[in-house]
């Protein structure tokens, strides 16, 4: 069996690398590696393949960026010409960036069967570009593989019951398996020169990177907050940020960091403040509170018992959740057992 994996930014390549791990110790399985080069810095892209010991993808577009439809219509012309080539038997997705939905069409459209990795989130916030990419795509793919009963809901809820399969998180199999190598090198993924006790932050969605109204009250609450902010500062947030000032005393830059520099930062962290989806579960699966810069969320099971608490970019919410009491309640097990990279593996060789 022949498997085209399409990849492009940063949480795919953690889903990607717990699938590959599986598929690599399956002879009868030749998985070749598409990167669209969707996320292509350095620190964004090229340091996720060495350090979560992917191979070097068989491909790589390079994109780069662009508005929705150019960065996708780039990606649906170069991922057809590979395709056409290698005639693979599935071609797998990740998530919900351009590189999904740009994969899931080439693929369909030639009618190579798509199956969908993280299939069924919804935030049901139609102006977010990434709740367009999951729709269309969960529409459109053979195999939907859901990481959530929440998920296996919606997609019942939708008619696309029988092409469902329950496998659980891909993100928890590979927190599972880079916290053991954090755990015991902890020294090597410590970021230097931080504080004892801080809040780690992160901000990349346009609607708050794009929005001068969003990030000047999100800094404005980072100022007031009564522990350091250590923020990785994203691509995007760093142009958006330059035009609207400099960045308060309390906060502390840094360059993006690798997976495993990261994991060190959410378990070294008192609270996580971002509006990333992977950061909610990632903080999640490592017994951190997170606030989410948002209003909504695909993942509503991290919000029992304030484990995950929405303050949009309201000042006064985001403060009262940072004073807020950490959790006492024990987290649920809603995301799997750990396996899902087995079981999405077993599916597709089952269906082959």
């Amino acid at each position: 069996m022949k498997i085209v994996s399409i990849v492009g930014a940063r949480p795919q390549f953690i889903k990607a690398a717990a699938v590959s791990r599986v598929i690599c110790k399956n002879p009868s399985i030749h998985e070749i590696l598409l990167h669209t080069g969707q996320h292509y810095d350095q620190n964004m892209s090229a340091v996720f393949f060495h350090e979560l010991n992917i191979p070097q993808p068989d491909y790589n577009l390079e994109v780069g960026s662009g508005s929705h439809a150019q960065q996708t219509g780039k990606m649906l012309m170069k991922i057809e010409e590979v395709l056409i080539k290698e005639q693979p038997d599935w071609t797998l997705v990740y998530g919900d960036t351009n590189s999904t939905i740009a994969g899931s069409l080439a693929a369909t459209k030639l009618h190579i069967p798509v199956a969908h990795v993280e299939a069924g989130l919804r935030s049901f916030n139609r102006e977010m570009p990434e709740e367009i990419n999951r729709i269309i795509t969960d529409r459109i793919s053979d195999l939907l593989f859901a990481p959530t009963q929440t998920a296996m809901q919606n997609l019942d809820n939708e008619g696309l019951k029988n092409i469902t399969f329950f496998t659980g998180d891909v993100m928890f199999d590979s927190v599972l398996h880079y916290r053991e190598l954090v755990f015991n090198n902890p020294e090597k993924y410590k970021t230097k020169n931080l504080p004892p006790s801080y809040l780690l932050a992160t901000i990349h969605r346009s609607e708050n990177t794009d929005n001068r109204k969003n990030i000047v009250s999100i800094l404005d609450s980072f100022s007031k907050a009564s522990l350091p902010v250590v923020f990785p500062l994203h691509p995007r947030t760093k142009k958006a940020i330059s035009l609207i000032g400099e960045f308060p005393g309390n906060v502390i830059v840094i360059e993006p960091v690798g997976y495993l520099e990261m994991l060190k930062l959410i378990l070294d962290s008192v609270k996580v403040l971002t509006d990333s989806g992977g950061l909610q579960k990632e903080a999640y699966f490592l017994g951190k509170q997170c606030i989410t810069l948002r209003t909504e969320t695909e993942w509503v099971e991290t919000l029992h018992d304030n484990w995950n608490i929405l303050t949009g970019t309201d000042r006064i919410k985001i403060l009262e959740a940072i004073d807020s009491p950490l959790p006492t309640a024990k987290q649920k097990s809603e995301f799997g057992d750990g396996q899902a990279a087995c079981k999405i593996v077993e599916y597709l060789e089952s269906k082959t």
